[in-house]
């Protein structure tokens, strides 16, 4: 899978492979969290390294599910029918504007609000009954890195580490 964003044209950056396939080089720096990292390639950025060279690896990778808060049918009901009146809403206004009527009329936005928020409690309503309380809560999953490793070509790695070590030696003084 190559993430891609909405103005991409879909083809992986020159020099980036056009398959999934595992990172290469050599380990230079391993650090606890992302941002970290992050940190050691802003480092050696701003030390002119050539970071075409360099990967931030996440290793040991964990699904993590954190629990925001428990369900009730008010909060079911709440969120469905917020959801389907801006849907809704949002379906009315466009109807609206290519209504034939001088300027926009309110009946298809208010219909669309009505509607909308009808049919959002209703599915909603429905989703929560199929699950016959298995999942009375609601939550937010990330996927995260035990540690994150920066890899570089082995061409370049003794510098990346020779830069890496001064960066760790900066932050030890501070």
């Amino acid at each position: 899978m190559i993430v891609t964003n909405p103005f991409s044209s879909g083809r992986p950056a020159p020099g980036l492979p056009s398959l999934p396939t595992p990172p290469s080089g050599w380990p230079i720096g391993s650090y606890g969290t992302y941002e970290e990292a992050q940190r050691a390639v802003e480092y050696l950025v701003d030390n002119e390294f050539t970071v075409q060279d360099l990967t931030i690896v996440g290793v040991d990778l964990m699904l993590v599910e954190r629990v925001i808060g428990r369900l009730t049918w008010g909060k079911v009901l709440g969120t469905g029918v917020l959801s389907g009146a801006w849907f809704g809403l949002f379906v009315g206004l466009l109807l609206g504007l290519f209504n034939n009527t001088n300027g926009m009329a309110a009946a298809p936005m208010i219909v669309g609000l009505a509607a909308g928020a009808l049919f959002g409690g209703v599915f909603a309503a429905l989703g929560y009954t199929a699950s016959r309380g298995r999942r009375d809560f609601s939550s937010a999953s990330q996927l995260v890195a035990g540690r994150y490793d920066v890899l570089c070509e082995p061409r370049n790695a003794e510098k990346g580490r020779e830069l890496l070590a001064k960066l760790s030696v900066g932050a030890q003084r501070s």
